[in-house]
């Protein structure tokens, strides 16, 4: 996997490019400059370290200050300050802000959702439904928000999805096999019916996902898994609404996955602003 260095490299060369045109035109090399990082509407905030790295990349003479933290839930504010070379400020504001704003928008959308199935047993989950390239940041943001992260990926642990078990000719024989290959990791099978659960509680998988069953299917499939199974954990996945979280916290089930975390989760709205230099007075 690319390092995180590298993708912000690469990042930039395609913001800048063969150079910051607007900027080299109007600013002289000369000219230093200090901004302020505004929280425009409230949230939890991610992916200040990742921004901070932008402005240092573009040029280490820029100063970075955080007056808050990863993780912190903040009201409308300001929330840092940059200071440096102007030409250098500018090239590396829409990259650090993009990010910013990217990353606390999936820690504010996470917060809500975990905010919404209420202090229970019930965990929130992410999925793979995240940006290419950018995955392991999302998912720090999903934690940052409270939310648990799933598989990094593929190669992270088994789920049989419903493709898989048609390719395969069934539950059972794709959990045994998945069993005979890959006996280190952990088995999660996805079923969408009652029947699929009781089949792949009896051949052993250690987590079922519940596609897109109905609240009262996810009470009824906790009781199934209490007789059968009470070792194994199940999953509830599929239209995760916010207004919906509390009812299926309440069919007991051990974990929620939301690919809305990642998928559509709003950005923040975060700005950056330069104040005036201590010659200038303010407009």
């Amino acid at each position: 996997m690319l390092s995180l260095e590298d993708r912000l490299r690469a990042a930039l060369a395609e913001d800048i490019g063969r150079g910051d045109a607007t900027t080299l035109a109007t600013i002289p090399a000369s000219q230093m400059a200090r901004a302020e990082i505004l929280l425009k509407e409230s949230g939890v905030l991610s992916g200040l370290e990742v921004a901070g790295r932008v402005f240092s990349l573009v040029d280490p003479e820029l100063s970075v200050h955080w007056s808050a933290a990863d993780g912190e839930q903040r009201e409308r504010g300001p929330i840092g300050t940059v200071e440096g070379p102007a030409r250098s400020l500018l090239s590396a504001e829409r990259l650090a802000l993009n990010l910013l704003q990217r990353l606390s928008g999936v820690a504010t959308q996470t917060r809500r959702h975990v905010d919404a199935l209420g202090p229970g047993r019930t965990q929130l989950l992410d999925t793979r439904k995240t940006t290419p390239l950018w995955r392991d940041l999302e998912k720090q943001a999903v934690r940052y928000g409270g939310g648990v992260n799933h598989r990094a990926g593929l190669d992270d642990g088994i789920l049989i999805k419903d493709n898989h078990v048609a390719a395969a000719g069934g539950v059972t024989e794709a959990i045994h096999r998945a069993r005979g290959h890959a006996y280190l990791l952990k088995v999660e099978c996805e079923v969408g019916d009652l029947n699929g659960l009781r089949e792949a509680l009896r051949a052993g998988a250690d987590r079922v996902l519940l596609d897109n069953m109905n609240d009262d299917l996810l009470a009824e499939a906790v009781t199934v898994r209490n007789e059968l199974a009470p070792h194994v954990s199940l999953e509830a996945s599929g239209n995760m609404t916010l207004e919906r979280l509390p009812m299926v916290a309440a069919s007991g089930v051990d974990y929620v996955s939301a690919g809305a975390l990642t998928h559509s989760a709003p950005a923040l709205d975060i700005s950056l602003n330069f104040l005036p230099s201590p010659t200038e007075a303010p407009a």
